[in-house]
């Protein structure tokens, strides 16, 4: 078995060029998103972000986050080039009822078109919303990790196309190294609120994609603690069985309270 690869974004780096987003495209040969204006691509007029969010023909989405000073004279930039987490603990592959995403050789985790029946649970499961479905095929669609690529012993195409080498790709404890090393320096620059995001088993289990932040998670769009679907069975149950019980309760008092009640005269 091949030795688990990853992702390892460091954000402090990124310049948001897109061309992330750009070499995506062209390898998995995903077509520009179109809008109503005669197929023209859509412009979000959202600062630079054009694309805006994940989609199915998006598996990239770089983000740029605007912060100001109190009085607003004062203005900061963060970016990150977000993708698929490819989740140690993948809720989308705990609730796909079809085997359609399985875990590949690599230890990334991907969705096999021809087993999906579009039923959009995954959809429901992934916390980070990175999963759609293709309007045209009626499949799950997702950043694949270059699985072509990864076979033929090459790095994914976004890591590859990256200029200041915020997207790394290698040996996950490698990167996981790299990374925390890369934080104390930052913490000794005084870069306080450095931080790994995923690197650990916190997070699902780990991330296969893990990024270094310089600001709270939900800065980024990234939920701090997020659930597996199956975690959540246990308090569901509870309440539900809770519910069940004093509707059944209170069925019983009424039922009680209305054979109580004297019988009316009838009047032939």
């Amino acid at each position: 078995m091949p030795e688990p690869v990853g992702f390892y974004t460091d954000t402090t780096v990124c310049i948001g060029c897109k061309a992330c987003q750009v070499a995506c495209h062209q390898w998995n040969d995903l077509p520009a998103e179109s809008g109503p204006n005669n197929g023209l691509p859509v412009l979000s007029g959202d600062s630079y972000d054009n694309t805006r969010s994940f989609s199915d023909v998006n598996w990239r989405h770089v983000k740029f986050i605007e912060q100001f000073s109190e009085d607003r004279s004062e203005a900061a930039w963060l970016m990150m080039s977000d993708v698929c987490k490819h989740c140690a603990n993948a809720p989308c592959l705990e609730v796909c009822p079809t085997g359609a995403i399985l875990r590949t050789e690599f230890d990334t985790v991907y969705i096999n078109g021809p087993a999906c029946n579009g039923c959009r649970d995954c959809i429901s499961a992934c916390p980070f919303g990175v999963i759609h479905i293709s309007p045209r095929t009626q499949v799950a669609q997702k950043c694949t990790f270059c699985y072509d690529r990864l076979q033929q012993g090459m790095p994914p195409a976004c890591a590859q196309a990256c200029p200041t080498q915020s997207i790394q790709f290698g040996p996950l404890a490698e990167l996981q190294k790299k990374a925390q090393a890369r934080v104390e320096r930052l913490r000794q620059q005084g870069v306080a609120k450095a931080q790994l995001y995923g690197a650990d088993e916190t997070v699902l289990g780990g991330l296969n994609s893990f990024y270094l932040l310089v600001d709270k998670p939900e800065t980024y769009g990234l939920p701090s603690n997020p659930k597996l679907p199956s975690r959540m069975v246990p308090r569901s149950s509870f309440w539900a069985i809770v519910v069940a019980f004093l509707t059944g309760l209170g069925a019983l008092f009424a039922f009680r309270e209305r054979t109580q009640q004297p019988p009316r005269e009838v009047r032939l």
